[in-house]
């Protein structure tokens, strides 16, 4: 070992760090301090997060409510949930591909998967043009284990890796690692990537001294609120605040009951995830494209046929999905998704597909199902 925990980060670790997120994958890596007793701002922050949580605007994300022992928020700081933590290493991969935005002109009958959810990588078995589901999930973990492994090999550390899996608030680190800056649509935006960025984390016991210059990004939103104008269901209440009930990516992906009719129609055609306040943002109209092996774009995701994936039984989506982002919504709530999207198509050709979930025996199905066959016919009888 050349260094030992106690010496902690110096500006020639972070050299170091950043060489070897390049190498592992990533474009830009950062550390943000976790101090050992809570400062002015992480207080501020957590206070905060409580007053979220306490709002009821997690919806039904139970895993955001998880306290420790002493009955604080495993999120509302770090050590919460990692005592021995003392800096978190913020990695971020771009994922920007060259395929149309959500909000451009598309077929009246197509849906629309978020940009993230289209990755796969290369089938070694196969043909050169296909690809098989990936999670980001899982790739980005693996870029992590080998930045995990050199830091081992370098200092004597505690570590813990995360990719979304954590009880941690990763843009907030972001944020205080450099990353970039949290923008108005609560995304973290770097200047060279835009939004579309993945992050993942390392946690670890290795101090930050005091005399570490800190990168802190500044915010350069300025006046803009496109991404606020654009929303939507309203989701964004102000400024880097969101509420997480009319959010269409919460909606689409982590509600498991019934959407409330009265956001149905504002969802449009989005079936998995939504990124309308991303593709509005002027910062990513110069995000590069990124093509990264496990990371690829699946062209058939890219504005999907409603009528093809409405006609997925479980092989099929199994086939297509297993390994991939949209497992965690599964048919059932894929199809539900699909039904509004269809409703809000007002297409008849639809007609025959809804008319069908709408004898489901999956009561959530079947009645947004009727929904939607209404809402085409009161629109034909116009």
């Amino acid at each position: 070992m050349g260094e030992t925990a106690q010496n902690g980060w110096s500006p020639e670790l972070v050299r170091w760090l950043d060489e070897q997120a390049a190498l592992a994958g990533f474009d830009v890596a950062g550390v943000a301090p976790v101090s050992a007793s809570e400062n002015a701002t992480e207080k501020l922050s957590a206070e905060r997060f409580q007053d979220w949580i306490d709002s009821g605007r997690a919806g039904e994300m139970e895993y955001l409510k998880r306290r420790n022992e002493q009955g604080v928020l495993l999120r509302s700081h770090v050590r919460a949930a990692i005592p021995w933590a003392r800096s978190v290493i913020v990695c971020a991969a771009g994922y920007n591909a060259d395929a149309p935005l959500s909000v451009a002109p598309a077929a009246e009958d197509s849906g629309w998967i978020a940009r993230y959810a289209w990755s796969g990588r290369q089938d070694t078995g196969g043909s050169q043009d296909s690809l098989l589901p990936s999670d980001y999930h899982d790739e980005l973990l693996l870029r992590l284990r080998r930045i995990e492994s050199a830091l081992h090999d370098r200092v004597g550390c505690e570590t813990r890796c995360y990719v979304d899996t954590g009880p941690l608030v990763e843009r907030t680190l972001a944020a205080e690692a450099g990353i970039g800056w949290i923008g108005k649509n609560t995304c973290v935006l770097n200047q060279q990537l835009g939004s579309w960025m993945l992050l993942a984390v390392i946690v670890t016991s290795l101090p930050v001294a005091e005399e570490m210059p800190l990168q802190i990004a500044a915010d350069r939103c300025g006046s803009c609120t496109r991404c606020i104008d654009a929303c939507p269901t309203g989701a964004l209440v102000a400024p880097c605040e969101m509420d997480a009930r009319l959010c269409i990516s919460y909606l689409t992906i982590e509600k498991k009951s019934s959407i409330p009719e009265e956001l149905r129609e504002p969802m449009g055609r989005q079936v998995f995830g939504c990124d309308i306040c991303q593709d509005v943002c002027p910062w990513n109209r110069r995000a590069p494209v990124v093509r990264r092996e496990g990371l690829m774009p699946r062209r058939e995701l890219v504005n999907p046929s409603l009528d093809w994936l409405a006609a997925l039984d479980e092989d099929g989506f199994r086939g297509w999905f297993k390994g991939s982002p949209l497992e965690r919504a599964r048919r059932k709530r894929l199809h539900r998704n699909v039904a509004i999207a269809m409703g809000n198509s007002r297409n008849p050709r639809l007609l025959p597909q809804l008319e069908l979930w709408s004898a489901s025996e999956d009561p959530i199905l079947a009645e947004t199902a009727q929904w939607a066959a209404r809402k085409i016919r009161a629109d034909r009888a116009l």
